[in-house]
Parts: structure tokens; sequence; C-alpha cells
């Protein structure tokens, strides 16, 4: 009887979730926004003194040595982005995205706008939410991290990683909209380049941040929605003008 009432509670919780996941994919396809639905992952590491180390490293002009990919000739080494997992891997930026894709299993949507449907936002910190985005020709990371800034008060930040260099990164402008019961809050920035670490980007607050109770004002029965969008900047349409 226990073994039938614990299956039954867990055919119930399934279908409730399916019909949320299905809910809101109607209401933002009726819209003609691709929907990703992304479900959480508990951050298994800090990788704080690694991110400090490589970005010493860069600035300093000394890169990592390259043990794979000597065929590629992008000089330009980085360990692993993934903020999930200590992974030891090294490699060009051209095969980051192979990379997060066939190891860690970060999907990829392609689309100029996507709707970003984070889950389980009741969990406890330090959890992740990760997604890969395909637009104008190149690859961003959106990180979402539920994470205690301050012991006994979690928050949420998201931010864009362009998966190139910082060059790159400075020619395009990301936006993220939060909007529901007519109410709605944009964050709209530079995304940074992945060779800057995401907890270094979270630490100094160049993202979008959320207190659990803001963060509720736009959840609905426990997901996230967040409405992304990615535009080349002013200055580089400019240029490709003249």
């Amino acid at each position: 009887m226990l073994f039938f009432t614990q299956c039954f509670g867990a055919v119930l919780d399934l279908i409730h979730l399916r019909f949320q996941h299905y809910k809101a994919k109607r209401v933002f396809s009726a819209a003609g926004q691709l929907v990703c639905v992304v479900n959480p992952t508990h951050s298994l590491k800090y990788a704080a003194t690694r991110c400090a180390a490589a970005q010493a490293s860069t600035e300093q002009g000394i890169l990592p040595p390259c043990h794979h990919h000597e065929a590629v000739h992008d000089p330009q080494v980085v360990p692993c982005t993934c903020p999930l997992f200590s992974c030891p891997w090294e490699g060009h930026l051209e095969v980051v995205v192979s990379h997060l894709r066939q190891t860690h299993r970060i999907s990829i949507l392609q689309g100029a706008e996507i709707v970003f449907l984070a889950t389980d936002m009741h969990l406890p910190a330090p959890t992740d939410w990760i997604i890969m985005h395909s637009c104008l020709g190149h690859q961003f990371l959106l990180v979402l991290r539920k994470q205690e800034k301050y012991e006994g008060h979690p928050q949420f930040f998201a931010t864009m990683m362009l998966i190139g260099t910082p060059s790159q990164a400075n020619n395009f402008t990301y936006r993220l909209e939060l909007n529901r019961n007519q109410r709605r809050l944009k964050w709209e920035a530079t995304p940074r380049s992945i060779l800057e670490c995401v907890d270094s980007v979270i630490s100094d607050g160049d993202c979008l941040v959320l207190n659990t109770s803001l963060a509720q004002l736009f959840s609905d029965n426990g997901s996230l929605a967040i409405g992304i969008a990615i535009t080349t900047s002013k200055v580089h349409s400019s240029e490709a003008e003249m």
C-alpha cells in the first residue's frame, strides 16, 4: 500500500509538471517565442580560486599549456567554462561549445528571441540553471544561479556570457526580461566574455539580481520565465554600415 501511495504521488507530480510546462509553452508560443524548459542542477564546485588564477594568467599574457586541439589556429586556451562541475579539460575557444554539449550535456537553442523557463525555483542554494543560446553567428551561455550572497538570504543572479573574446562580446547587447501580472522588469547590458569567470561576474553584481520576494512576484508555480533577446550593439552596427 505504501509503495502504491508513493508511486501514485510521483505520477501526480509528473503530470502536474508536464501540465505547467505545456501551459507555459502554449502562452509563449502564441507570442511567437521559442521556449526552453531548463531543469535545475546543484552546483558541485566553487571555482573562484581557479578562475582567479586563470584571469591572472590571461592578464600577464601567460596561457595555460594546451594539451588538446593543436590544429586549431586560435592561440587562446581556456579551462572548462561549465560552472557546475570541476572539470580538468582545457582547450581553445573554438571547441568550448562542443565540449559543453558532449561532456556536460548542456542544451543549445537557436533564435534571436527565446524564453528561458527555469523550474523548481524553491530548491535550496546553490543551484544553477544553464543553457547555450546560438544567435547572430555566435554562441552564448546563459547562467541563472541561486546563491546565498549573505547567509540565510538567497538571491538569484542571471547573466549572459559570450563564448568568445572580450572584443567580440563588445559587439553585442543582451536583454533579460521578466513579465508577469502587469509587472515588467528588464536588464540590458553588454555580455561578458567566457574568458571571464562566471563567479566573478556574479560576485561583482554585473548581472540581473533578484531577491527571493522579487523572484516570487514573477514566478508561476515555482517556475521563472526569462525572455532573452540578443542584438548587435549600435557602435558595431554603425561601423558595419560605414
